[in-house]
């Protein structure tokens, strides 16, 4: 049964959740402050977070960066915040995805699923077992990534998009396709998630970020792993 902690301190919308959740074959598991929900994270190792930024004891970045430090568990934030401030900081800090209050439960339950499937998902595309470059070392089948002698952590969403631009070594991968592939047909314009992971990948694994020598931008079409 899949696991889900949610972190929420608006006891109705919990219930509403949980009522939810529960009626899919969910387990959940609840948590109504930040402290709580770190604890919880590290003790019963949740497939997926649902995560309030606006949590009574700290922010929820706080949260998201606190469970990133030991864990790839999907994380959906859920807020009364709608700034592109607001949902870039919460991406950046490793959050999977970003649903904004309110919002429909049916689109939110769709968002977990593919958030969970993105996480089950074979590790190696197209028969690759993994990438040696001068920088760094993809081993696809273990998923995982060492540079500099050290592994590299990413998120699920990383993982994602990363697999589908080494699966075509040198060869442009759409903006669409990417948005399809990893968020799903709702976000197929929004092309500022894949500026937001793209930057966070450049950071975790080019030698200079601004400067990419691997992951290669095409402007206005898409990007490419160049090998």
């Amino acid at each position: 049964m899949t696991r889900v902690l949610v972190v929420e301190d608006d006891p109705q919308l919990v219930r509403a959740l949980k009522i939810n959740l529960q009626a899919r074959k969910f387990e959940v598991v609840e948590a109504g402050d930040g402290a709580t929900a770190l604890r919880l994270a590290a003790a019963r190792t949740p497939d997926a977070i649902l995560l309030d930024l606006g949590l009574p004891d700290m922010d929820g970045v706080e949260v998201i960066r606190g469970v990133r430090g030991r864990s790839h568990v999907p994380i959906l934030v859920l807020s009364a915040r709608h700034t592109s401030e607001e949902k870039i900081r919460a991406l950046d800090a490793g959050a999977d995805d970003y649903v904004t209050k309110p919002f429909s439960m049916d689109e939110l339950l769709a968002r977990l699923r593919a958030a969970t499937r993105r996480r089950e998902a074979p590790a190696s595309p197209a028969g690759i077992p993994g990438i040696a470059t001068d920088e760094f070392t993809i081993d696809l089948a273990a998923r995982k990534v060492v540079r500099g002698g050290r592994t590299v952590r990413l998120t699920p969403t990383e993982w994602h998009l990363l697999e589908l631009l080494i699966a075509r070594p040198g060869h442009l991968v759409s903006q669409r396709r990417l948005l399809l592939e990893v968020w799903g047909p709702a976000y197929s314009e929004h092309t500022n998630y894949l500026r937001v992971y793209m930057a966070q990948l450049r950071r975790k694994l080019e030698a200079n970020p601004s400067h990419p020598r691997y992951l290669i931008t095409e402007p206005g079409m898409g990007y490419r792993f160049e090998p």
